[in-house]
């Protein structure tokens, strides 16, 4: 069995196109010419390979790497061996990731897992939908009445787009999402397996049982957003529960109803935001941390990986822990903590001693 290349780039980039596309130094301009066709990691790395070290940790890789070229920091420059082509940066994987990008465009937007283009057989248009130029449907997709689909967009295998749903162009709407009561803006990719639109979690709760609160708000996603594989968007009760332009979300997030997702934020997997949470433009939730329903995060601010939040979050504040507070804070509970643990056992094990 023959072992498959899933990407292969676009075109090759000399050492001198690199330089001038990312703004590095040549540390030799004489072999400006060398040809790079693919990038790597330092330590696997070939000879047509680009490869970039930023972190010291990684730096034993530097003096057996067979690179044709390294993106480096100037300070890290210093332990190159000699003959290793250095592109000098004072942010090497930036500028890694503007040349990966450039070498393979493909990667930045899935494609059709199937190669389909059209309308495929298997798939369910229904014919009051509208599907512009340039639309792709793949086998076991269901597109329901009045929907409309912008030139350009992939609806994956599987995939369940509802009645009355706008999607926006050049999108991407992976294989088994299911997509209901929202309007989607144009180039939003959601990965396999998003649950979009679908029922807030709202009862009334009472002794005789709980009775079911009706949702009927709707989801908005903005322009540019990128959704990861499994997470879930519940629409708004009776306001719209709405995702910003270029917001980016990590695989497996819950998103209650009513949230309002300002732009540009980053909220990474297992984040779990309950109903009516108001995040505001460029803030970053870090991993398995949940905020309760009704909190604000303020703009620019950041929250630590699992932390549990119950508090308004001021502009540019910096969070963590549970319950979450100021970062400094925490950290110095955290060490005030040890100390006293650290005290106690030494007090422990000295009067185990003197006992003896």
């Amino acid at each position: 069995m023959t072992e498959p290349i899933f990407f292969r780039p676009a075109e090759s980039l000399s050492a001198g196109e690199i330089a001038t596309l990312t703004g590095a130094t040549l540390s030799d301009p004489s072999r400006s010419g060398v040809v790079i066709r693919n990038v790597a990691p330092i330590d696997s790395a070939g000879p047509s390979d680009l490869a970039f070290l930023e972190n010291v940790r990684y730096a034993a890789g530097l003096q057996s790497t067979k690179a044709g070229a390294c993106l480096i920091t100037e300070r890290l420059a210093a332990d190159a061996p000699p003959g290793l082509l250095l592109l000098v940066s004072a942010q090497p994987y930036r500028s890694f990731v503007t040349v990966t990008r450039k070498l393979f465009p493909q990667a930045l937007r899935p494609s059709s897992l199937v190669e389909a283009e059209g309308v495929m057989p298997g798939a369910s248009v229904h014919p009051k939908a509208r599907l512009e130029d340039g639309v792709t449907v793949e086998p076991g997709a269901v597109i329901g009445p009045r929907a409309e689909i912008g030139a350009g967009t992939l609806i994956g295998a599987g995939a369940v787009i509802g009645a009355d749903v706008r999607v926006g162009r050049d999108g991407s709407i992976g294989a088994h999402c299911s997509v209901a009561h929202a309007l989607i803006g144009d180039r939003v990719i959601m990965h396999p397996g998003c649950r979009i639109g679908q029922d807030g979690f709202g009862y009334l709760m009472s002794p005789r049982g709980h009775a079911k609160v009706p949702q009927v708000g709707r989801v908005i996603i903005q322009d540019d957003v990128e959704i990861g594989a499994g997470t879930a968007i519940d629409r708004g009760a009776i306001r719209d529960t709405v995702i910003g332009e270029g917001t980016k979300i990590d695989n497996l997030v819950q998103i209650g109803h009513n949230v309002s997702v300002g732009r540009h934020c980053v909220i990474v997997s297992h984040v779990a935001l309950a109903g009516s949470v108001t995040l505001e433009d460029f803030v970053a939730i870090g991993g398995c941390t949940t905020i309760n329903n009704h909190v604000t995060v303020g703009m620019g601010a950041q929250i630590a990986g699992y932390s549990a939040v119950n508090v308004d979050i001021p502009p540019g504040g910096r969070y963590g822990g549970i319950p979450a507070k100021p970062a400094k804070l925490w950290m110095r509970e955290i060490a005030a903590v040890e100390r006293l643990v650290r005290r106690s056992n030494d007090k422990s094990k000295t009067e185990h001693e003197s006992g003896r």
